[in-house]
């Protein structure tokens, strides 16, 4: 049975902060895992930090590729995360596993007409392994996370967090904290693995601290930052744990900015597929909606 996260909907925050917060232990990747790959040598061997971030970037690729929501992206990450951190895979075994993180996430997050098949997902991606392969491995994954799909993600705690704090600014100053700039950061620092080991709601608070102290406003600041405090306190983080987690924030996109590595965002994925390919995949990929949804037999 797969475990799901229900859509608080209009509840009070307060009623959706408790609720997420209660969940998120049991959707957290296991430390000793996530620390086995930190520790591992970069010899072809085993999993490392390295090998992890390059398929974070593939899989935000394919997001961009496809046109799929945040909400997914996310999901797919802490998927990987929690199945690294469980089972030591192979190098060569990554981008199967990826893969099928992100498809279970679509299938989890996107509209049944804008599922891709399975096949074209491997097609699209240039991978080697077969349906079957992909099949199996998503019943692996599935085993081994006991069913337990939809985390509360720091993009969920992100989200909710922005909300609250919005209601408490005057309507002049909403604009003073962009969501859509939030998420796109919040995907830079999906790109780290360091963030793999924090909390998605430190993360989450840690990141909107952040970005409220670079778009200082000194007409709203107070009112900013008593809201911050306000979740702060409801969610217990020690001052120190959230000065610490926010400088690793700045780091990450300051590194992001000033380096080449993928943006979010704003990457052009550039696929190299046969001609016998591009026939198969008829006008584009950017036209989902044409494209067949997933049989029930690939559930």
């Amino acid at each position: 049975m797969i475990d799901t996260v229900t859509e608080p909907g209009a509840q009070p925050f307060a009623v959706q902060l408790k609720a997420l917060t209660d969940l998120e232990g049991r959707y957290q990747p296991k430390l000793s895992g996530l620390r086995f790959i930190e520790a591992s040598q970069d010899n072809g061997l085993r999993m490392t930090t390295r090998l992890r971030e390059v398929e974070v970037k593939d899989l935000l690729s394919l997001t961009r590729f496809f046109g799929f929501h945040s909400d997914t992206f996310s999901l797919a990450i802490s998927l990987l995360d929690r199945f690294l951190s469980v089972m030591k895979i192979q190098p060569k075994h990554l981008s199967c596993v990826g893969l099928c993180c992100f498809y279970i996430a679509v299938k989890s997050s996107e509209e049944e007409k804008n599922v891709p098949l399975a096949n074209d997902l491997i097609r699209i991606s240039q991978n080697r392994f077969t349906v079957s392969d992909m099949m199996r491995m998503e019943k692996i994954i599935m085993e081994k996370l006991y069913g337990r799909v939809k985390a509360p993600t720091a993009l969920r705690f992100l989200r909710l967090f922005h909300s609250h704090v919005q209601e408490q600014l005057s309507t002049e100053s909403e604009k003073i904290l962009s969501l859509d700039r939030l998420e796109s950061q919040l995907k830079a620092c999906h790109c780290s693995f360091v963030f793999s080991k924090i909390k998605p709601s430190l993360l989450a608070m840690a990141l909107l601290c952040y970005e409220a102290q670079e778009q200082h406003d000194p007409e709203h600041a107070d009112k900013i930052s008593e809201a911050l405090k306000s979740v702060q306190q409801q969610l217990n983080i020690k001052d120190g744990d959230l000065v610490c987690i926010r400088e690793l924030v700045g780091k990450c996109l300051v590194d992001y900015a000033t380096t080449k590595c993928s943006r979010p965002n704003g990457q052009r994925l550039r696929w190299i597929i046969s001609g016998r390919t591009a026939r198969e995949l008829k006008h584009s990929y950017y036209k989902i909606t044409r494209l067949p949804t997933i049989p029930e037999s690939a559930n």
